[in-house]
């Protein structure tokens, strides 16, 4: 038994070299939360200091790039030689699971809400479109096309190049070498590191909706709990597969999402609801390269940058590995123009509509108060206060917890089989127990994350993930630039 498992480990270098990464990092958590908070957060003002203006260049940067590449001869380049694997809609779904899933329902209300009561920008538009146009900046483009750069580097070199499911392969020169493992074990432990985030934010969510519903003081034990069925179910939907697991269950989701979203919108204000959408859509497109680099009077100050827009960043980039080859691999046989088009605008403009529903509703909800008293600050329970104002309150809350659960699900399965294809040396269908090991191990990593965020009350696992995220996602986007420019000339070696 002990002889298997060591053979095992030894013909998979990487998948042991994570493991013992990731337990020396959860064992280090357990032992010594306080120093390690203490640590991170030390590093994260530093990185902030150094690179909050390559954070945001960066992403400017990769916008641009895709857009111009979409639309040179190379964006009619297939991705493989057959037609679309997934239909449309199927696609959009997956996308918008595997992309932002949870996260949508976490900041639906406090987002917003806090952006109007605490303008971070200064024009002449109400503070209720500044709030709507600051939160697409956040969720926008940017976020996307982080997300599309890794799929078109992994797509190209799978689907056209023919090479296997590794970052690693953008460097052929140096193949072989140790350096280049080094890669695809940064690209791993960015990718865990990424989605355990997520999850210890969702769980947080569903335990502060069920501890509000059920009027009872915070237990971590509903997080613990709910922490195990998601990665149970996320295991038994990875072990299916994409088409009998992940496709359905991400096919489920946007159904319910748009129930919940339909409902809210139709007991409001429409005609308000439709026009904040399309004047701040309009204002964050013709202001986004201001936005995008912080200029003049679109500069939020260093303090409000870190705790938003460099963490957003820090978490695209983190998600951006396992999300992008998810996007890669369900996009096979669409060109690189549809890839790139679609899946930076086609998301982008439904996280808009969805912010401008829940985010001018909440404004509504504000006005018809005699003082705003912090109601939706919360960011675990805003949107359960906010449903509480609504006919159905029980029932749209306990939709909402069904939707994080399904979202979490769906991350964490798309992880596991993304996760699982780097480890299983790039292959498109990785062995099951490759997705058995990284469902155990994300598991005990996200126990890890969220004993790091009760360790004291006044630390919860939001600020705990800001300050790690920073830190942790600094090496990939150093390394994501100098893909970029191996990539380029790779297409110009395509074209000569």
């Amino acid at each position: 038994m002990i002889k298997s498992l060591l053979d095992f480990l030894k013909n998979n270098l990487l998948l042991a070299l994570t493991i013992l990464f990731i337990l020396a990092f959860s064992s280090f958590i357990f032992i010594s939360p306080e120093s390690f908070y203490n640590t991170i957060e030390a590093y994260s003002i530093t990185i902030r200091d150094l690179f909050g203006s390559f954070y945001l260049w960066l992403g400017l940067g990769c916008v641009l790039f895709l857009l111009i590449l979409a639309f040179t001869p190379f964006g009619k380049i297939k991705l493989g030689g057959s037609k679309p694997e997934y239909n449309t809609l199927s696609w959009i779904a997956m996308l918008y699971s595997a992309g932002m899933g949870a996260g949508i329902l976490l900041r639906a209300v406090q987002e917003p809400v806090f952006m109007q009561q605490n303008p971070p920008i200064s024009t002449n538009a109400s503070a209720e479109v500044v709030a709507l146009e600051y939160t697409f900046y956040q969720w926008g483009f940017t976020a996307w096309a982080f997300y599309v750069f890794f799929a078109l580097v992994i797509g190209y070199y799978l689907f056209v190049r023919k090479k296997s499911m590794l970052l690693s392969n953008t460097f052929p020169q140096f193949e072989g070498s140790k350096l280049i493992k080094g890669v695809d074990l940064l690209t791993i432990l960015t990718t865990v590191i990424g989605i355990v985030a997520a999850i210890g934010l969702g769980t947080e969510q569903i335990e502060g909706g069920l501890t509000y519903l059920l009027e009872t003081e915070n237990d971590y034990a509903f997080a613990y709990l709910f922490t195990f069925i998601i990665f149970l179910f996320g295991f038994i939907s990875a072990y299916r597969g994409i088409h009998k697991g992940i496709q359905k269950i991400s096919n489920w989701n946007i159904a319910l999402t748009f129930l919940l979203l339909l409902f809210i919108f139709l007991q409001n204000d429409m005609l308000q609801i439709l026009k904040n959408f399309g004047i701040a859509t309009y204002r964050y497109i013709i202001d986004f390269l201001p936005l995008s680099l912080a200029l003049g009077n679109y500069n939020p100050g260093k303090q409000f940058l870190t705790d938003w827009t460099l963490y957003y960043w820090a978490f695209w980039l983190a998600w951006a590995p396992f999300t992008g080859i998810f996007i890669a691999r369900i996009s096979k046989g669409r060109s690189i123009r549809q890839m790139i088009l679609g899946a930076i605008f086609i998301p982008s403009l439904g996280s808009f509509f969805w912010f401008s529903v829940f985010g001018t509703s909440s404004f509504q909800l504000i006005e018809k108060m005699s003082s705003y008293q912090g109601e939706f600050d919360n960011v675990f329970t805003s949107i359960f206060v906010f449903l509480k104002a609504y006919p159905l309150a029980t029932s749209t809350s306990i939709l909402t917890i069904v939707l994080l659960v399904g979202f979490l699900i769906t991350s964490v399965d798309s992880a596991i089989y993304v996760l699982s294809m780097f480890t299983d040396k790039g292959k498109q269908n990785p062995k099951k127990t490759h997705r058995l090991i990284w469902a155990i191990l994300m598991f005990i990593f996200t126990e890890a994350i969220l004993l790091l965020g009760s360790f004291n009350p006044e630390i919860n696992v939001l600020t705990a993930m800001q300050k790690l995220l920073i830190v942790t996602s600094l090496p990939f986007a150093l390394l994501s630039v100098l893909i970029g420019i191996r990539l380029v000339k790779d297409f110009r070696s395509l074209k000569s």
